[in-house]
C-alpha cells in the first residue's frame, strides 16, 4: 500500500514560487505512476501534472506547462512539484496520488493524499 502525505503549501504572492513535496509510506512507490491534482473553491478536481514510474515521463495541464515542474526520487520514495511564476488562478489545494490504474491525467489513482493549501494573492 501507498500512502502519499503533501507537503510544502502555503501563501504566495502573484510571480512566486513554491515547491510542493509528497513522501509515500510502502515499498511499492518506484512501481507506480504518480501525479499531482488541485481543486479549487467551487470547481472540479483538476489534472496538474503526473510522472511515470518505469521512464519517468512527464505529463502537464496546459495551464502550468512552462511554469511546473514534476521530479521524483524512487530511492526517497518521494514526488515533488517545483511550481514557478504562480498566479492567483493556481490558488486551489493541491492532492498528491499514487497508482498504476489508467491515464496518467485523470484521477483513477487509488491512492490520495489529504492535500496541501496554495494560496497566490495579487
Amino acid at each position: 500500500q501507498v500512502q502519499p502525505v503533501e507537503s510544502g503549501g502555503g501563501l504566495v504572492q502573484a510571480g512566486g514560487s513554491l515547491r510542493l513535496s509528497c513522501t509515500t509510506s510502502g515499498r511499492t512507490f518506484r512501481t507506480v505512476n504518480t501525479g499531482w491534482f488541485r481543486q479549487a473553491p467551487g470547481k472540479e478536481r483538476e489534472f496538474v501534472a503526473a510522472i511515470t514510474y518505469l521512464f519517468q515521463t512527464p505529463y502537464y495541464a496546459d495551464s502550468v506547462k512552462g511554469r511546473f515542474t514534476i521530479s521524483r526520487d524512487n530511492t526517497k520514495n518521494t514526488v515533488e512539484l517545483q511550481m514557478n511564476n504562480l498566479q492567483p488562478e493556481d490558488t486551489a489545494i493541491y492532492y498528491c496520488a499514487a497508482g498504476n490504474g489508467g491515464d496518467v491525467t485523470t484521477p483513477s489513482y487509488r491512492y490520495w493524499g489529504q492535500g496541501t493549501r496554495v494560496t497566490v494573492s495579487s
